[in-house]
């Protein structure tokens, strides 16, 4: 176990990123085509070919799922990660043509000190589809965390965000993965200190081993915004090697999502665009009940929160003036 979404059996990420614009992609890539759903409870989701994920929704399985800076010029990574596909041959067969299916997620990255030209004068052309096909390529077991791919760019109130991932077992024996670039409207972090909020779910001293503090006080515990309207927004992947419907990945979607909650403060604003994608490869058994759904759906949380956390902790700050710090800038890098 790498205690990464790799370590479901059929995935494998890869990021690519431009320093200098301070934006980057992140691909999940498929080994076979593999059923997913969507859950989004962000108010201002910026997204690509998502309702076909919808249960009700005819096609059943999809080659790779994208998470990309850029806002929505970022939505053209998909455009290379799908080029990229077709050469391989991956896609929905119509007649002698292929269409890879790839859905995608956003997040908003354009006020980090980058350089990004074409969303001012369009001086330049966006780099988003060169992202998509390089990340596509380095898809692999192994992929780099925090400042990386759908991370490079990311940010919260008070640290730099990233590009985190983790992994476990559930008790049924399936093993469940997660993917998050974490760009919060708000803190991963107790108030002024190291704590994380997902500290309860740590495994080991995988994002610092630091715990709880002593006490949360009424200030740690306020609510603190950053940036503006729609600047915002956490996307993630959870993933199992389970076999599932396409509405039972919709259910694992939904529970997800109370990973962000428990290691966001707050999460899921109306202006923000929370996403979370869930896909199952199939090459394990399928929950043998209700119950065992379930116990799916909380490691899929706990495993989420695990994910922020570490995006947050394996970070490193951008080389722009007024960037945010990096967890390990203030606190070293235990």
């Amino acid at each position: 176990m790498r205690n990464l979404i790799t370590d479901v059996r059929g995935v494998l990420v890869g990021n690519a990123q431009n320093p200098q614009a301070a934006t980057g992609v992140t691909v999940a890539l498929f080994e076979r085509p593999s059923i997913a759903s969507i859950a989004v409870l962000g108010g201002a989701p910026g997204t690509r070919d998502t309702a076909l994920l919808e249960p009700e929704m005819t096609v059943e399985h999809i080659d790779a799922i994208v998470l990309s800076g850029g806002s929505a010029w970022g939505l053209a990574a998909a455009d290379g990660v799908m080029a990229g596909l077709a050469a391989r041959q991956r896609g929905f067969q119509i007649g002698s043509l292929r269409v890879p299916l790839v859905p995608q997620a956003i997040l908003f990255d354009l006020l980090n000190g980058g350089e990004k030209s074409w969303a001012g004068d369009g001086a330049s052309e966006p780099p988003y589809r060169g992202l998509g096909r390089s990340a596509l390529d380095a898809a692999a077991g192994d992929f780099a965390l925090g400042t990386a791919g759908a991370g490079y760019g990311a940010s919260t109130v008070n640290l730099k965000g990233g590009l985190g991932s983790a992994s476990a077992r559930a008790a049924t024996g399936q093993i469940v993965g997660a993917l998050v670039a974490v760009n919060a409207v708000g803190t991963a972090t107790i108030g002024k200190g190291p704590h994380f909020w997902a500290a309860p779910y740590e495994q080991g001293d995988e994002f610092g081993g630091r715990g709880w503090p002593a006490a949360i006080t009424p200030a740690d515990s306020a609510i603190r915004f950053k940036g503006g309207p729609g600047q915002n927004t956490t996307i993630a992947l959870v993933a199992t090697d389970a076999t599932l419907t396409k509405a039972q990945a919709k259910r694992l979607a939904l529970a997800a999502h109370d990973g962000l909650a428990r290691a966001l403060r707050p999460a899921h604003g109306a202006l923000d665009g929370d996403i979370v994608f869930a896909a199952a490869t199939g090459h394990a058994g399928a929950p043998s009940d209700a119950f065992a759904l379930t116990e799916l759906c909380a490691t899929a949380a706990d495993v989420l929160a695990r994910a922020v956390a570490r995006g947050v902790h394996a970070a490193t700050a951008l080389p722009f003036p007024g960037t945010k710090p990096a967890w390990r800038d203030l606190f070293g890098s235990r």
